[in-house]
C-alpha cells in the first residue's frame, strides 16, 4: 500500500508552488496528464489521500462530488462541453489503475470509441 508520504499526487497535493496544475482549490487540483489518450486529457485529483474507492464513504462525498463540479470547469475551460468528453475513474489494478490516489480522468477534444 502507497503511504502518503510515498504518493505522488500527495506531494503535489501539498506543494502550493508545485507548476503542474492547471487547476487548484482547497479540495482537488487537475494535471495535464502525461501520457494522453485524447487531445483533452486532465487528471482531476483529491488533495486527501484516499487508499482505494473502496474507502470512500459519507465523509468523502464532499470531496468527490467537487471533482464532477470541477470537471466540468475544466472541460469549459478546455472548449469540450457541448462537443462532449468522458470521465473516467479506475480502481484497481484489473482496472488500469496506475497510481493509488483516486482520480478522474477527463478526456475529450475528438470522438471517443464506445466503451463496454
Amino acid at each position: 500500500m502507497t503511504t502518503t508520504t510515498e504518493c505522488i499526487f500527495c506531494n503535489m497535493a501539498q506543494d502550493p508552488m508545485h507548476a503542474a496544475p492547471v487547476y487548484r482549490d482547497d479540495r482537488v487540483f487537475a494535471i495535464k496528464d502525461i501520457n494522453p489518450k485524447a487531445p483533452v486529457h486532465m487528471l482531476i485529483i483529491p488533495n486527501m489521500h484516499i487508499a482505494s474507492l473502496a474507502y470512500v464513504g459519507p465523509g468523502q462525498v464532499p470531496i468527490m462530488g467537487h471533482m464532477f463540479v470541477v470537471a466540468e470547469e475544466i472541460a469549459r475551460r478546455e472548449g469540450v462541453t457541448l462537443s462532449g468528453y468522458r470521465l473516467v475513474l479506475n480502481q484497481g489494478e484489473d482496472s488500469g489503475q496506475e497510481i493509488v490516489h483516486p482520480h478522474m480522468h477527463l478526456l475529450g477534444g475528438k470522438k471517443l470509441g464506445a466503451m463496454g
